[in-house]
């Protein structure tokens, strides 16, 4: 990922910092007060993630600017993060810092290492310290990312914002991070979008193109005391927006009430929104994106109840080899996926601008892996596509996978459309065509970052492999019409809920299999849509070896690109 406003330096360096020369003033146990005396542009924090957050409240003229919550190093520094202390425009600022931790673990509040290591730059080093870094798929250049938020394509630019923590690898401090493409392939990382404010941390939520007004319109959820809908307008395509002074624009007395996907429903003529609330989702009209109707609620008897309704999205689809149209439902929930934890299921059926109906009574899983998750498409996407992104992690282990720099990754790019087998309509996924880009010459040797094309007649076996023993076995079974992948032996010592072995039903006969491989994640496809199934693997060193049984013609791509 290319850098905008953070630049990278060789890791190391330390031409530049200064370390601060105040001493902290202690006022308890848990208490300190800690003034900067602002000389450059970052103020660099020491983390060391296994400590319990410290609420840290930035003070400037006795004005309270930011607060947050970091892991403050006590006695060893995991990473940096760097918090802009030049924006606040005041030569001296007082860190008002309140530890959590137990002091019977964490020793002396005066000996932590925090104090020492502390320092100032104009300068934050975002170089790539990971192996397990994708190599093609989106990551924050550092620091915790969740959710796709807020996706939309404006003027060949593809704009897509992200759950953020910019002050540690673990979740907290929610905010919208911003990256932009004019390919879905190559990133570019923007300014932080939304911040934090007095109704609370930025949760998720959506955008939409409001072309009569020519502005793009954020709704999102301010998570503070309650969970509450708030709007921004963006005058500059989504570089910058200003919060609407009426926030919040909608609320409710219910605890989970969260996640807004507006769209223009040309057949109303009007804005519609879906909104996850508890276990149900709620669908609302408007004329002006901030003043909203209720219409109807969905889903309290279908579908998976095992956890909480996240993040909806609602759309038409066309119906393969027909002239129909249905509707489209996604709802991302946690726990309850079909193999433990978060994922993603949807339901196909009709909606009149006002209240959806559902036309089957199964549970359908979009992709049948363990880590496909927050799955939401781009408003305004080229020739009336529905591209999807998903967040690449499970909320069992998402905060412990063995990265620091950086945690998560988004899926590849996939277009969504129905198919229909046996008198049923399903969800197709198809990797997205901007895949084919980054093919480079057809090869026979794995590489860290390739796609491996098998066209298939039958039963097929795929083993990866390494010299350390690891490995990942897939499997489709033409007389099950079944796919499956074995990850239990993959490196998996962070979580004992990794590994696991994930089967996705197949509609229909594979004929190309489509294997989607990076870094860390394997992502498989029958190439004609009907299945899809994304894991997270992590082995110790390169998979370099592959075994095929069965009747399979195979061709490699390498996918190394410039990023």
């Amino acid at each position: 990922m290319k850098t905008k406003r953070l630049m990278t330096m060789v890791l190391g360096v330390v031409v530049g910092l200064i370390a601060n020369a105040q001493t902290p003033k202690l006022l308890g146990k848990h208490h300190a007060m800690h003034c900067v005396e602002v000389t450059n542009h970052y103020l660099l924090l020491p983390v060391q993630e296994q400590e319990e957050n410290a609420t840290i409240r930035v003070l400037a003229g006795g004005q309270e600017m930011q607060t947050l919550n970091v892991r403050l190093a006590v006695n060893k520094v995991d990473y940096y993060v760097p918090l802009d202390i030049k924006r606040f425009g005041d030569k001296e600022l007082l860190l008002d810092i309140v530890f959590h931790g137990d002091r019977r673990f964490t020793g002396a509040m005066k000996d932590f290492i925090c104090w020492k290591e502390m320092r100032q730059s104009d300068e934050f080093d975002t170089a790539n310290r990971e192996r397990f870094r994708p190599v093609y798929h989106h990551t924050p250049q550092y620091g915790w990312m969740n959710d796709p938020n807020g996706m939309f394509y404006k003027d060949g630019v593809y704009h897509l914002y992200y759950q953020y923590n910019p002050y540690g690898s673990q979740w907290e401090n929610m905010t919208w991070g911003h990256s932009t493409s004019k390919d879905l392939l190559h990133w570019e990382a923007q300014p932080l979008a939304i911040e934090p404010d007095a109704l609370g941390a930025i949760f998720s939520g959506s955008c939409v193109v409001d072309e009569k007004n020519n502005q793009v319109v954020a709704l999102y959820t301010s998570a503070g005391q309650s969970q509450v809908q708030s709007v921004a307008v963006s005058k500059d395509n989504g570089m910058t927006f200003e919060k609407y002074a009426g926030n919040p624009v909608l609320v409710s007395t219910e605890e989970d009430f969260r996640d807004p996907k507006a769209f223009w429903n040309a057949d109303i003529q009007k804005w519609n929104l879906i909104l996850a609330v508890g276990q149900e989702m709620r669908i609302y009209t408007s004329d002006n994106l901030k003043d909203w109707n209720y219409e109807s609620s969905f889903g309290r008897e279908l579908g998976c109840h095992d956890g909480v309704w996240e993040c909806p999205d609602l759309m038409k689809l066309p119906v393969r080899g027909t002239d129909k149209q249905k509707w489209l439902l996604i709802c991302n929930i946690n726990p309850g996926g079909p193999f433990g934890g978060s994922a993603t299921q949807y339901f196909v059926g009709d909606f009149d601008g006002h209240k959806f109906t559902c036309e089957h009574k199964d549970t359908r899983w979009m992709d049948y892996g363990k880590d496909h998750y927050a799955t939401v498409t781009f408003d305004n996407a080229p020739d009336g596509r529905k591209i999807a992104l998903a967040w690449m992690s499970n909320w069992q282990y998402a905060n412990q996978v063995p990265t620091k720099q950086f945690r998560s990754a988004n899926s590849v790019p996939r277009d969504l459309d129905f198919f229909e087998y046996n008198g049923q309509t399903y969800c197709g996924v198809t990797p997205s065509k901007e895949l084919l880009a980054l093919r480079g010459k057809a090869t026979n040797k794995l590489s860290q970052a390739c796609e491996i094309v098998l066209d298939v007649n039958g039963s097929t076996e795929v083993v990866l492999s390494n010299s350390l023993g690891e490995q990942v076995v897939m499997k489709y079974d033409a007389a099950e019409r079944t796919f499956s992948m074995d990850r239990t032996r993959s490196y998996a010592s962070f979580s004992e809920a990794f590994p696991c072995v994930t089967t996705a039903p197949v509609y229909g006969n594979i004929h190309q299999l489509r294997l989607f491989i990076d870094r860390c994640s394997i992502e498989a496809f029958d190439a004609e849509g009907r299945m899809a199934m994304t894991n997270l693997v992590f082995p110790q060193e390169p998979y370099n070896n592959i075994k095929v049984k069965g009747n399979a013609k195979m061709t490699i791509y390498d996918l190394a690109t410039n990023k």
